[in-house]
C-alpha cells in the first residue's frame, strides 16, 4: 500500500530561527524610524541600543547605514502628489515649485539627523548613492507637470534643463550650505531656497515662451 507522506515539513526550530530574525529586523527598522523622527544624528550604534541588539546584529541584517535608512525611509514619505495637494489645481509651476521645494526643506529638516548620516554615507561611498531615495525628481516631476503638454512639447531641452537646475537647488545639501556655512537660521535658509527655486523656475518660462504665455495660478 502506498503511503501518503504529505508535503515537506519545515522543522520547528528552523521555523522559529527565521521568525526570530524577521522580528529582529522588524525591530531594528523600527527604532531606525523612531530615531530618524527626533532630528538628531542617527548612527548604527544608537539604533541598535534603541532596538535592544548588539552593533553587530544590526550589521548582520543591513550591510550599512545607508541600506538601513532606506528601508526605514521606505513608505514614511508621501508621494508628490500628496506633498502638492494644496496647488493640485494650479497650472502655475512656479507657484506649485514654491511648494514642492518647501516641502522638501521642511521634510529635510524633520529628518536631519538621518538626511546628514545619508548624504555622508553616500558621498564617501558613490557606489551607495543608489540608495538615496532621490525625493526631490519626484518633486520637481510632479511640480513642473504642467508643462508636460506645453514647453515640454515645443522645447524638451528647455525642461529638461530647468528640472536639472532645479535638482542642485532642491535639495538638503543647499539647505545646509545656507544654515551650517551661511550661518543663516532654518527659517531664512528654507526662505533662501524657495526663492531661488522659484526665480529659476520663472527666468526659465519667460525666457522659454511669448510673454504673456506663462500658465498662472488659479485664483
Amino acid at each position: 500500500m502506498d503511503m501518503d507522506m504529505g508535503e515537506p515539513t519545515t522543522p520547528k526550530s528552523t521555523t522559529g530561527r527565521v521568525n526570530q530574525k524577521l522580528r529582529t529586523r522588524r525591530a531594528i527598522v523600527a527604532a531606525a524610524v523612531e530615531l530618524m523622527r527626533t532630528g538628531r544624528d542617527v548612527t548604527m550604534l544608537e539604533v541598535a541600543k534603541s532596538a535592544l541588539v548588539s552593533e553587530a546584529t544590526a550589521y548582520r541584517h543591513f550591510p550599512d547605514l545607508a541600506s538601513l535608512l532606506q528601508e526605514a525611509m521606505a513608505g514614511q514619505m508621501p508621494t508628490p502628489a500628496e506633498a502638492l495637494a494644496s496647488v493640485a489645481d494650479s497650472r502655475d509651476p512656479v507657484e506649485r515649485v514654491a511648494v514642492a521645494t518647501e516641502h522638501l526643506l521642511r521634510l529635510v529638516l524633520t529628518y536631519q539627523g538621518a538626511t546628514r548620516a545619508m548624504i555622508a554615507a553616500t558621498i564617501t561611498r558613490p557606489d551607495a548613492a543608489a540608495s538615496r531615495p532621490a525625493m526631490r525628481f519626484g518633486l520637481i516631476d510632479h511640480a513642473l507637470a504642467p508643462l508636460d503638454d506645453t514647453l515640454g512639447v515645443t522645447d524638451p531641452a528647455a525642461v529638461g534643463q530647468l528640472k536639472n537646475d532645479l535638482a542642485v537647488v532642491v535639495s538638503a545639501e543647499a539647505l545646509f550650505a545656507l544654515t551650517d556655512l551661511a550661518g543663516l537660521d532654518p527659517e531664512e535658509a528654507v526662505a533662501s531656497v524657495v526663492h531661488t527655486a522659484t526665480a529659476l523656475t520663472r527666468a526659465a518660462l519667460d525666457s522659454a515662451a511669448p510673454a504673456g504665455r506663462r500658465p498662472r495660478a488659479r485664483r
